[in-house]
């Protein structure tokens, strides 16, 4: 399988060395997400300074933007990465939409599959030739005149992954998109039982097969080479599971492994910014089942046993690395299927 790893930069201009530390260091590709920064400018940067690694954004939020703006971004990165752009989106939740981005939110997921057969249309306008004339519940775009059409790309469209928890969003990803990034917020039996079924929905409605689709599969682990790395992995991982589960749209997750009613008590002390109380109450069991926990040595074979049967390529989430050298041995091991 392929192994991804974040671009954690801090700034722009360093972006470039860090995606060439990146490859260095034999990752298969490198991604950056929607948090701080702008998750495109970077990836501009990275395409120059390297020549092999894929280069992807996991996420962007999609309807923090148009379809037409994601097509031109697309197209660029694309063309300037010479094939090796990604485009990964996600639709985030009501609030950050409404009110962090003053953008309209509704029916996400029947929005979602809407805004990537839009991109689809406006990029087959761009490479076919063909007459611009989508027209949606969401999104209209039937304007395109010469000055505006960038024209063929050179390497194709870029790939098109969609990320989601729930089961609607995971189907559209089945059915519109070329892969899907799972949510790191995930157990196995969350994924066996609600993630993969809902997958084989999407691609069953488009009749498409497993094999014309990826798999990104996003994982958590607490791992160190010493005592001190891995009580602050262990207790970074714990604040990052209490606070994806004080999000009521990932509860299923939760309910999977008999924890629903931990959610609201989680969601309840996030309001009163009570976070370290939220990470207390994650125990070992919650811990062990979203995350990998395992020392360095046994960490490979731990991600591949619990996910080589159906992941294409793997992320390992560590909010507690700030570094890609902490895993590159590992990333190795997985890549080269060892």
């Amino acid at each position: 399988m392929k192994v991804d790893t974040a671009m954690l930069q801090q700034q722009l201009e360093d972006a470039g060395a860090a995606a060439r530390r990146i490859e260095e260091l034999g990752y298969d590709g490198a991604f950056t997400f929607e948090g701080p920064h702008d998750p495109f400018f970077p990836l501009l940067l990275a395409a120059r300074e390297t020549s092999r690694i894929e280069l992807s954004t996991a996420v962007a939020i999609a309807f923090a933007r148009t379809p037409m703006l994601l097509a031109n971004i697309g197209w660029d990165l694309q063309a300037f990465s010479r094939g090796r752009f990604i485009l990964g989106l996600g639709s985030q939740i009501r609030a950050h939409i409404e009110r962090r981005f003053s953008m309209p939110w509704s029916r996400p997921a029947a929005r979602m599959r809407e805004l990537v057969l839009a991109l689809r249309a406006i990029w087959d306008c761009w490479n076919e030739g063909r007459r611009l004339d989508f027209r949606g519940e969401f999104y209209t775009h039937t304007l395109m005149t010469p000055f505006f059409d960038p024209g063929k790309n050179p390497y194709g469209n870029p790939k098109l992954f969609v990320a989601g928890v729930g089961p609607k969003m995971t189907e559209v990803a089945g059915e519109v998109g070329d892969g899907f990034f799972t949510h790191p917020f995930n157990t196995v039996r969350s994924v066996r039982e609600l993630t993969l079924p809902a997958l084989e929905r999407g691609l069953a409605r488009a009749g498409r097969a497993r094999g014309d689709f990826e798999i990104s599969y996003q994982v958590m682990v607490v791992s160190g080479p010493d005592d001190r790395t891995r009580e602050l992995a262990d207790r970074a991982v714990r604040g990052q599971i209490a606070f994806y589960g004080s999000t009521p749209a990932y509860r299923p997750v939760l309910e999977s492994g008999g924890w629903g009613d931990l959610q609201p008590e989680l969601n309840r002390l996030s309001k009163e910014g009570r976070w370290q109380e939220m990470t207390a109450l994650v125990g070992d069991d919650i811990l062990e089942a979203v995350a990998v926990v395992a020392p360095p040595g046994e960490l490979a074979a731990r991600v591949r046993e619990r996910c080589a049967d159906f992941a294409d390529r793997v992320s390992l989430v560590a909010p507690y690395a700030q570094e890609p050298d902490l895993f590159a041995d590992v990333a190795r091991e997985l890549s080269a299927g060892a």
